[in-house]
């Protein structure tokens, strides 16, 4: 692969954990690989919103959440700072709802995706470091982390910033209402 061309020449210097709770731009390699850990991150709350709305009685709307993370997810590994933001914003919603430990540690994790999203977003690289690494097809993996984003986005992007503020709405909505319930 390295005498291709296709794969990084200088070891990353950050530990994966670093890499995952405060990361570091330095090359194109490290925007694309905080955009694909992004969009695994979002994958995994995605699944993980689905299942636990569909234990406890609720599978439809864990459907939307799942669509919600999820396309949100494709979102950050194209970049886009609002969807990152979204689903940031989202995930908290649903903390305040049901609190735990998974909770904090899912918001954490989204917390350093949005930051990884924002300075990927803003990254001006130098001449050297300016070509982003080629994305490959070979595992399923692959297809789904580097081929889907770039087909899916372009198509549903506005999509998703309509169902994204109608359903942070309802939420809100929904979030004032438990609220008041346990005023009165």
């Amino acid at each position: 692969m390295q005498t291709l061309g296709i794969s990084d020449s200088t070891p990353r210097s950050d530990s994966r954990l670093k890499n995952l709770f405060w990361p570091t731009i330095r090359t194109a390699s490290d925007v694309d690989t905080l955009g694909s850990q992004g969009y695994w991150i979002c994958a995994a709350v995605a699944i993980f919103a689905w299942l636990s709305s569909a234990a406890t009685g609720h599978p439809i709307a864990g459907f939307f959440l799942l669509l919600y993370f999820y396309l949100g997810g494709v979102g950050v590994r194209q970049h886009s700072l609002y969807a990152a933001a979204a689903v940031f914003v989202m995930f908290i919603a649903n903390t305040v709802i049901s609190p735990g430990i998974l909770s904090f540690f899912g918001c954490v994790l989204l917390l350093s995706v949005l930051r990884a999203t924002f300075i990927a977003s803003f990254w001006e690289p130098k001449e050297t470091e300016a070509e982003m690494p080629i994305r490959l097809s070979e595992t399923w993996g692959d297809k789904f982390v580097d081929k889907l984003p770039v087909w899916l986005w372009p198509k549903v992007r506005i999509a998703y910033y309509i169902f994204s503020v109608g359903f942070l709405a309802l939420t809100t909505v929904g979030l004032a209402m438990i609220a008041l319930r346990r005023h009165v």
